[in-house]
């Protein structure tokens, strides 16, 4: 069955991404700098391109910024005036996007902030139109938090990774990312701030899923 979902995601992003060069070259550079394997799926890239169009964003905060590839996604939903800030806890991550950002042609919206994000967060001024989380998952109820207190009402929220291979409904799991997930759902579903969704997907990433946050 995961060969089956490989095909298909194959199928989806030949069909509706197509070849890019761009985002090709950010991989690759990802790849060679030695950075982990687990940037977004094309097709889960350009959704967040179209949720950020649709929405009409000016304003995007990325937390987790790796080695760009989901930051050039969503710099491409924004206008040449908009702005995007990401966020990196290591140096070196940060560097290889900024090349990948330039290339992509998409440096210009782009402000990289290098650090732990719970820390670099109390710096960052909203509000934000769109914020994608992506980061450590043991830090996401926190994430959340500062999320909401850069938003305005209507602000789209998306976490990505709240499923882990079904292991969220695991209530006996030591695993502090499924622990933080875990509590980061729970924290969602009860704040009379946001409404709020998971979806369930299967792909070249495995079986996971994402959070759709909507405030006010």
């Amino acid at each position: 069955m995961t060969e089956r979902w490989d095909e298909v995601d194959g199928y989806i992003g030949d069909l509706f991404v197509g070849r890019d060069d761009a985002l090709d070259a950010a991989l690759a550079a990802s790849d060679d700098a030695g950075l982990p394997s687990i940037a977004v799926s094309p097709p889960l890239g350009k959704l967040l391109m179209l949720l950020a169009k649709a929405i009409g964003a000016r304003t995007i905060l990325e937390i987790g910024t790796l080695g760009g590839y989901s930051t050039i996604w969503l710099a491409r939903g924004l206008p040449a005036d908009g702005r995007l800030v990401t966020l990196e806890l290591d140096g070196k991550h940060a560097d290889v996007a900024r090349s990948n950002l330039e290339r992509a042609d998409v440096a210009d919206r782009v402000e990289v902030l290098v650090g732990p994000a719970l820390e670099t967060l109390h710096g960052v001024e909203g509000p934000f139109d769109l914020i994608f989380i992506d980061a450590d998952k043991d830090n996401y109820p926190g994430y959340f938090e500062h999320s909401v207190r850069l938003s305005r009402p209507g602000t789209v929220i998306v976490a990505d990774n709240v499923i882990r291979d079904g292991e969220v409904i695991n209530d006996a799991t030591d695993d502090p990312r499924i622990q933080g997930v875990q509590r980061f759902n729970e924290l969602v579903a009860s704040d009379t701030r946001v409404s709020a969704t998971a979806v369930q997907t299967v792909g070249t990433k495995g079986y996971d899923g994402f959070a759709l946050i909507v405030v006010g």
